[in-house]
């Protein structure tokens, strides 16, 4: 399956650890993530290089040809905001994953939508669970 993962980056990156663990499971789980990259240190300065232009093309098309997203939303972001939007405008099933505790928008935890799972967790071995509960 592709999965499209979304994370903050201009917003912080305080919970990489926690995109690296659900990108390394995704990846070791045979799945495709065209967005693996932004799990990685690295990416804050190569995204800093790219035309917003370049930015926005690459990843609707690669939200078009995922199956789901699955989006780590503890830190708040426009970016991932907006990617979630348009995987639900798609019909693109959607797991946000937050750390127990995080104040998360009412846009998101709100949103009725069925294709939409919002869960919390409290260690990177439940995050794991959590995606994998999702990918079955």
């Amino acid at each position: 399956m592709q999965i499209y993962f979304a994370c903050s980056i201009t917003g912080g990156r305080q919970d990489e650890a926690a995109y690296q663990t659900i990108v390394n499971t995704l990846l070791a789980d045979g799945h495709t993530v065209p967005t693996a990259i932004l799990a990685r240190p690295e990416v804050v300065a190569l995204e800093q290089v790219a035309e917003a232009a370049e930015i926005y093309a690459r990843d609707v098309a690669w939200i078009r040809e995922s199956d789901a997203l699955i989006a780590e939303i503890s830190t708040p972001s426009h970016g991932v905001g907006y990617e979630i939007g348009y995987a639900l405008g798609l019909g693109k099933r959607v797991l946000c994953l937050h750390r127990g505790g995080m104040r998360v928008s009412k846009m998101i935890t709100g949103n009725p939508d069925p294709n939409l799972i919002v869960q919390a967790y409290s260690s990177p071995e439940e995050a794991i669970r959590i995606v994998r509960a999702f990918n079955h």
